[in-house]
């Protein structure tokens, strides 16, 4: 990927290009009527990539607003990059190609531009998002193997029902079992994951460019601070000091600045707001530059705190947080 200030896309390692500025639809806390909106302001804004999963249960919503704005005009289906997102519960092989059927289904698309495994923990499939026992755990299923998830991710790709498959929230030792699978098809284009400036992933960030898998950083503004998911002791990311001084003297926002510190990097962004003012605001990252020095001041933030750690899956043999 160029770093230069106007790279909008990157090419993955399948061919297919992949804008570097993401829409991100998840919003726990909001009514799902308000997915759609946003989805509509977004792409009239300029965004071409659409980032979005089963889990987030507002597919319809956002299919919505994708059609109207094929059908006003502003954009061809052609022009766009939709994520989809294997969730846990479909990770058995022959549940896979249903699973993303249902997405397609619920968002009016013929095809997906890319579909990742949600995240490397399988949970008992059925009807529950979020299977739980009488005293209230995840129940697991750690009987399937995640190179055959993968295998049928494959297919999916060979039906054309999806364009680029990859993986998230998978770490370097998940990440390597994919790329030894016996008879692998195809390579992840990418891994998505966790990715601030006080959790950098560099170790993960060079594991992946050194084997052509674009890393794409969720987060990148901080959470939306769900008491479900994210301690609600963290510090708020955007109100950083460093991150702040530098915004003050560039002129920028500081969610501006903390997107323009990931590109720079090399690492594709998914960035969140349903507010109209940010949602234009956050794409405005492609007009200047973060000196050497900033980048410098921004790197040694890092204090590999993660905030969203996924705590209820702590027992898993496939929890991917051990390694750093």
């Amino acid at each position: 990927m160029d770093s230069g200030c106007g790279a909008t896309h990157v090419t993955l390692n399948d061919g297919h290009r992949m804008p570097v500025l993401g829409f991100g639809t998840y919003a726990p806390n909001v009514p799902k009527s308000l997915a759609e909106e946003a989805t509509k302001e977004a792409i009239k804004v300029g965004y071409r990539h659409i980032d979005g999963a089963y889990l987030y249960r507002n597919e319809a919503e956002v299919g919505k607003g994708i059609k109207a704005k094929i059908s006003d005009g502003t954009v061809k289906r052609e022009d766009l990059f939709y994520t989809g997102k294997l969730w846990n519960t479909f990770h058995k092989p022959e549940l896979v190609r249903t699973a993303l059927e249902m997405s397609l289904k619920d968002l009016q698309l013929d095809y997906l531009d890319l579909y990742i495994i949600h995240f490397p923990i399988s949970l008992k499939a059925g009807g529950d998002i979020f299977p739980v026992d009488g005293n209230g755990k995840l129940i697991f299923d750690t009987k399937v193997d995640l190179c055959e998830t993968w295998a049928a991710m494959e297919e999916c790709k060979d039906a054309g029902l999806v364009k680029s498959i990859g993986v998230s929230n998978f770490n370097c030792s998940q990440l390597e079992r994919i790329l030894n699978k016996p008879g692998l098809k195809y390579k992840p284009v990418c891994n998505q994951v966790e990715c601030t400036f006080y959790l950098n992933q560099s170790k993960l960030l060079e594991f992946c460019k050194g084997r052509d898998i674009i890393l794409e950083g969720y987060g990148v503004l901080g959470s939306s601070r769900d008491p479900v998911w994210i301690d609600q002791s963290t510090p708020l990311l955007l109100e950083d000091t460093v991150l702040n001084a530098i915004a003050a003297r560039l002129k920028k926002t500081p969610a501006q600045v903390a997107i323009r510190y990931q590109l720079q990097r090399g690492v594709v962004v998914v960035a969140k707001s349903f507010n109209a003012k940010r949602i234009q605001e956050n794409l405005q990252v492609f007009d200047f530059q973060l000196s050497p020095e900033d980048m410098a001041s921004m790197d040694a933030l890092n204090r590999n705190l993660r905030y969203l750690d996924a705590i209820g899956c702590h027992d898993h043999p496939e929890y991917p947080f051990r390694e750093i």
